[in-house]
This record gives structure tokens, C-alpha cells and sequence, in this order.
């Protein structure tokens, strides 16, 4: 049974909008800021594998629905839930970045485990993704989140 629940993270990067949507369509861009490496561009219909290769840990994503520099959907996870990347342009040089996670066939415990984790886990890629676009730095932020360090 799925439940109504939404998990959101939100942040205004200061790049165009063409440029944040880049960032997680490629994964030479993507790579930089959350995942090791996948093994292709995410393309609708499309079905990639994103590994952390410091985790030992690989997941399948299934591209739902690309609207080119506004949104992004896939499924993804265990268990799978959507989630959704929207890209708002708010000028030339500035794009409000939403991530909803929703879908999720959880109750209970495990469904705030999950929110709890994802919740987190987006916000870190938030974070690291508008350090690497807006300044050029690659803080690691997803590498250094659990251990070994």
C-alpha cells in the first residue's frame, strides 16, 4: 500500500537552469557530486546503474518522464519509490531546485526510517551539488557521510 507521504528538499542554485539539469542528466557532472559512476546518461525509457563505489553499493534507475530543464522522474531503490527533480528557472542565472521523493510502500517504522534517511540523503546532494556548480568544489559530502572513512 502506498502512502501519501512527500519527502522534499529544496535550494536556489545559482546557475541557469540548463546547467543545474545537466548536472544529474550527465554523469561526468553527476559524479562529481553524489554517485561514483553510472553506466549511461539518464534518457527517458531508459533504465541506468548508479554506483558509490566507496559503499560497494549499486542501484538501478528507471527514467519515467524528462521534460528537457524542468523535470526528471525516475523510479529507483529498495524499495522503489519516484522521485522527482524540478528545476525552476527564476531568471538566467538562477534555478530553484526541488527533489520529492514520494510513492514509497512503506508504514510505520520503517516508513520514518525512510524519510529520515532520504530526507537527509537528498539534502546532502543538494548541498554538495550547489558547491561543485555555484563554486567549483567537490566536498565529498555523500563519500564522507557513513562509514569507513
Amino acid at each position: 500500500m502506498l502512502n501519501p507521504v512527500t519527502i522534499e528538499t529544496q535550494m536556489l542554485i545559482r546557475k541557469p537552469a540548463t546547467q543545474v539539469f545537466a548536472a544529474f542528466i550527465e554523469p561526468e557532472i553527476t559524479s562529481k557530486f553524489w554517485f561514483s559512476s553510472a553506466t549511461a546518461p539518464l534518457e527517458q525509457g531508459k533504465t541506468v546503474e548508479w554506483t558509490w563505489e566507496k559503499y560497494q553499493v549499486s542501484t538501478n534507475v528507471k527514467v519515467t518522464k524528462i521534460i528537457t530543464n524542468q523535470l526528471i522522474q525516475i523510479q529507483w531503490g529498495e524499495p522503489s519509490s519516484t522521485v522527482d527533480f524540478i528545476f525552476e528557472a527564476i531568471n538566467d542565472d538562477q534555478t530553484y531546485l526541488r527533489i520529492q521523493n514520494y510513492n514509497i510502500p512503506l508504514q510505520g517504522d520503517e516508513l520514518i526510517a525512510f524519510i529520515i534517511d532520504n530526507t537527509g540523503g537528498f539534502t546532502t546532494v543538494v548541498d554538495s551539488l550547489k558547491a561543485y556548480l555555484e563554486h567549483g568544489i567537490q566536498l565529498n559530502l555523500v563519500q564522507d557521510k557513513f562509514p569507513p572513512f
